[in-house]
């Protein structure tokens, strides 16, 4: 048998204590823009400067973000069990990058990488703005966009997420719920599917049973972080 990890599957909460406005809670984004007008392929193409003006926000208010202690836990444990740790999230910031972590499936996107729309080919731009016009390093063409999934798209990664969960069972990981809603992925099911798992949000979520979860907590995620830090070691040290 393969040597049991922890996969860490995380969503906004995780981020939100660093000062990353979230899209879908109380104050969040999606109360202030209209998905249809932003975050669509549709609305992409009736006003392309305006959602490119939106993602630009965004990508500009990462620059002073640092990452918080649930960051730097997962990085401490990615540099003591390497590959054994597994760090998927819904974010499309990098506050997982400035933690330390080198192994980061994003699986909609990163907010600091532009892509071509001619070839697909993704670079780092860090926070600067994107104009639409910039050149492709790969390709030369002149037609860039940001690299983050929208609503109606296909994400990419996310045959590699099922893949990930569907080997839970069969090597006795252990699966790490971090601050996300239950809205876009079943994580109950993906519960249902590890021998272990822990579920780390501020507050209950209606999207999600969190009976089937070995451990709860309900609280910020810097706080839990220390919690789940030993309950990850212990598990991987067994």
């Amino acid at each position: 048998m393969e040597q049991r990890s922890i996969v860490f599957l995380t969503g906004a909460g995780i981020s939100a204590e660093s000062g990353i406005n979230t899209f879908r809670s109380a104050g969040g984004l999606w109360e202030t823009y209209s998905i249809d007008e932003v975050c669509t392929p549709e609305a992409f193409r009736r006003n392309r400067k305006f959602v490119l003006e939106f993602y630009n926000k965004r990508r500009a208010e990462l620059h002073d973000k640092l990452p918080n202690p649930a960051h730097r836990m997962i990085a401490a444990l990615e540099k003591d069990y390497g590959s054994r740790i597994i760090n998927i999230t819904q974010n499309i910031d990098d506050l997982f990058e400035k933690a330390g972590c080198s192994a980061v499936m994003h699986l909609h996107g990163e907010l600091t990488k532009a892509r071509c729309e001619f070839c697909g080919h993704t670079w780092h731009i860090g926070y600067k703005a994107i104009y639409g016009d910039e050149q492709c390093p790969d390709c030369g063409n002149h037609k860039t966009r940001h690299h983050v999934v929208m609503f109606h798209e296909e994400a990419p990664l996310y045959w590699l997420l099922y893949a990930t969960i569907d080997r839970l069972f069969a090597t006795e990981s252990m699966l790490v719920v971090i601050g996300t809603s239950g809205q876009v992925l079943p994580v109950e099911l993906f519960a249902r599917a590890a021998p272990v798992s822990i579920l780390n949000n501020l507050d209950p979520e209606p999207a999600i049973d969190d009976r089937v979860f070995t451990h709860v907590f309900y609280e910020k995620a810097g706080v839990a972080s220390a919690r789940i830090d030993t309950l990850c070691r212990e598990y991987l040290e067994l």
